[in-house]
């Protein structure tokens, strides 16, 4: 792979209690890089997007934290930064890749969860304990990411009753009390992206089969560069 990627980090008001984002961005930082990326990693600040230029993939680790005008400004402060991201992703044809949290984060920014093509909602969405986990792909061979892809075991949380918008693309499933829950999925919204559900923690990425879906995932990103 080539070119250059930028991973947002969760700070301030997009950094929740549950997780430690800065960690979990290093390492996932760590695998771009050994994937023959150039990485950058920025935490979430107004100004984080104003000198970043137009990466080749941009990669949002970050979640729904405390809100605090004093420290990072209120909301109008932060009207650029998103309308700037969407920009990117629905305009500027950069692929992005939104992990775990990332469902559950810029509930100030309505056309997140479009361009996500879903996300987390509060009072319905849940996860069994954190623990050994299995997912499973649910699209056969009909698509790179899942073509010749076993299960997928981590140690992780299982986000389930997620909402998944029409157009979007379901790509894994995780089971709970019966029930095959979406955790993967393409977004049917404007951009090129990708909703990973993984990852709570840096445990998830000790698994190889876990890696092995990043991987995929940022190849199938970063082949649609070129494309219409």
């Amino acid at each position: 792979m080539s070119g250059w990627a930028l991973v947002l980090v969760g700070r301030g008001r997009y950094q929740d209690r549950w997780h430690d984002d800065a960690a979990t961005g290093q390492r996932v930082a760590a695998a771009l890089s050994g994937a023959g990326l150039r990485v950058q990693v920025r935490g979430t600040a107004a100004a984080a997007l104003e000198d970043a230029g137009k990466p080749d993939l941009l990669v949002v680790v970050a979640g729904d934290g405390r809100r605090d005008a004093d420290w990072d400004g209120g909301d109008e402060a932060w009207v650029p930064f998103h309308a700037r991201l969407a920009g990117l992703v629905s305009e500027g044809g950069v692929p992005l890749l939104a992990l775990h949290q990332a469902a559950n984060t810029f509930a100030d920014a309505p056309a997140w969860s479009g361009l996500v093509g879903g996300r987390w909602v509060e009072g319905r969405s849940m996860h069994p304990p954190i623990g050994p986990a299995l997912f499973t792909p649910a699209d056969g061979q009909g698509h790179p990411v899942t073509a010749g892809l076993g299960p997928v075991e981590a140690f992780d949380e299982r986000y389930c009753r997620l909402q998944v918008h029409a157009g979007s693309r379901v790509l894994l499933t995780t089971e709970h009390e019966g029930v095959q829950h979406p955790v993967v999925w393409t977004s049917g919204g404007p951009g090129r992206v990708l909703y990973d559900g993984l990852g709570h923690d840096v445990r998830s990425y000790d698994s190889p089969s876990r890696r092995e879906l990043l991987q995929r995932e940022v190849a199938w990103l970063l082949a649609r560069r070129g494309e219409g």
